[in-house]
């Protein structure tokens, strides 16, 4: 079952691969004018590098992707820099995005590449906001358990270029967005935060978020978010009027290639949702609850079958351990579980970093308590100090991919067989 549930996370992430989706959605070259490339995030890399096999005339750019993520490109800068927390690199980059396409005409193209983690990639901090105090906030609110659309409405009102103010630099020119979504209801504000589409959030929304999770920011955030100066850039503005955006990779895809792959090995797939969201250990406690219901009294879905689920999950931070929400939602699954048999998961994000780490995720089993026990761990006393990491790893159970150059949010994939 490890095996079988391991080959649905990688039918989901090769669902999401650049060099197979992005093709299909390039625009025509222009006529006269000048094509620019630019974007940000985990896939930025490989989406450049797709792009260049498949564009048919000259073309120049960069790309900012998270380190490690960068692949070899001819025409195409590609620059790496810090994810979750920016850092100087990142900076740098948004610099010279912004030169790009600074001065460009109405016969000019602009394709920008978008995919998670281009938040934290594509940093220019509004004035008098700096670097620290983007990265000082940025960890309140990765500890805080708000949700990605709320911490991404918080970063559209602190940023130079993001909420729009990117696609707004970009004009007269041609803006064609390209992007693969990371976010629960693929929403394009919330996809890197938005840096090329209009937002209708405001500032007073962001300042409502903080007070929400008792966050303190540094005065320099305040000041901004109070006075309305971080407000971005609205539906109808001008500016954007010749630009669009594309999907061309979402979660719903990636979670549809893995059903695919389990009907094709006679396995049911059942997928109960791609934009799941919530406390992990309370999102694992309710799946835990159903697969019970699956396995004893073949409730809601008959077994055996998987059940296949999306989304971003949150976690807020009790302890000191080395976890992130996918192996968050493995303990608190376990436990519900309980030891139950004939009832085996995995979970892991796309893009092969769950939490801090360069680990994908985890495999679970019937026997992962008692296994961990035999070690002297307690799944239980693991979970409330959030070291998914340290306990899945002290059983050899981390799911290790590597940078897989895509990211469509996270995979949970539970194995559910009919109960004796």
């Amino acid at each position: 079952m490890r095996s079988f549930l391991t080959e649905l996370f990688h039918a989901a992430i090769r669902a999401a691969d650049p060099a197979l989706c992005l093709p299909p959605h390039l625009p025509p070259p222009p006529s006269i004018g000048r094509t620019v490339v630019i974007g940000a995030g985990k896939a930025a890399a490989s989406m450049a590098k797709a792009l260049e096999a498949h564009w048919p005339g000259p073309v120049c750019g960069l790309v900012v992707t998270r380190y490690g993520h960068a692949v070899p490109t001819q025409r195409i800068a590609v620059v790496e820099a810090a994810h979750p927390v920016p850092d100087a690199a990142g900076l740098a980059a948004a610099a010279r995005i912004r030169a790009l396409v600074s001065g460009l005409t109405a016969n000019d193209l602009v394709i920008c590449l978008l995919s998670g983690g281009g938040s934290a990639l594509l940093v220019e901090p509004l004035a008098p906001i700096t670097l620290d105090d983007k990265r000082e906030l940025g960890r309140s609110l990765l500890r805080s358990g708000a949700s990605i659309g709320e911490i991404n409405c918080v970063r559209r009102h602190l940023s130079a270029l993001k909420g729009g103010r990117l696609g707004a630099a970009c004009a007269p020119a041609r803006l064609v967005t390209l992007a693969i979504s990371d976010v629960p209801g693929d929403e394009f504000a919330d996809i890197a935060s938005g840096p090329t589409v209009a937002d209708p959030t405001t500032c007073a929304d962001a300042l409502a978020i903080l007070d929400r999770y008792g966050i303190t920011p540094p005065p320099a955030v305040r000041e901004v978010l109070a006075s309305g100066a971080g407000e971005s850039i609205k539906p109808g503005d001008a500016r954007l009027a010749n630009s669009s955006a594309t999907l061309i990779a979402t979660p719903q895809l990636a979670l549809e290639a893995a059903a695919a792959h389990a009907r094709e090995q006679g396995i049911a797939a059942h997928i109960l949702g791609d934009a799941i969201e919530g406390e992990a250990r309370e999102v694992g406690k309710a799946m835990g609850a159903l697969a019970l219901q699956v396995a004893r009294r073949r409730h809601a879905f008959v077994p055996p079958c998987v059940l296949l689920s999306g989304g971003e999950t949150t976690v807020t931070a009790r302890g000191e351990g080395r976890g992130g929400r996918n192996v968050e939602f493995l303990l608190a699954l376990g436990l519900a579980l309980d030891g139950a048999p004939g009832i085996h998961a995995v979970a892991g994000d796309t893009d092969g970093v769950d939490g801090m780490e360069e680990i994908a995720g985890a495999y679970l089993g019937p026997d992962s308590i008692a296994r961990g026990a035999s070690l002297g761990l307690s799944m239980g006393t693991a979970l409330e100090n959030n070291d998914g990491h340290g306990f899945f790893g002290a059983l050899g159970d981390s799911i290790v991919t590597g940078p897989t150059l895509t990211n469509v949010n996270d995979f949970r994939a539970i194995y559910v067989a009919q109960a004796d």
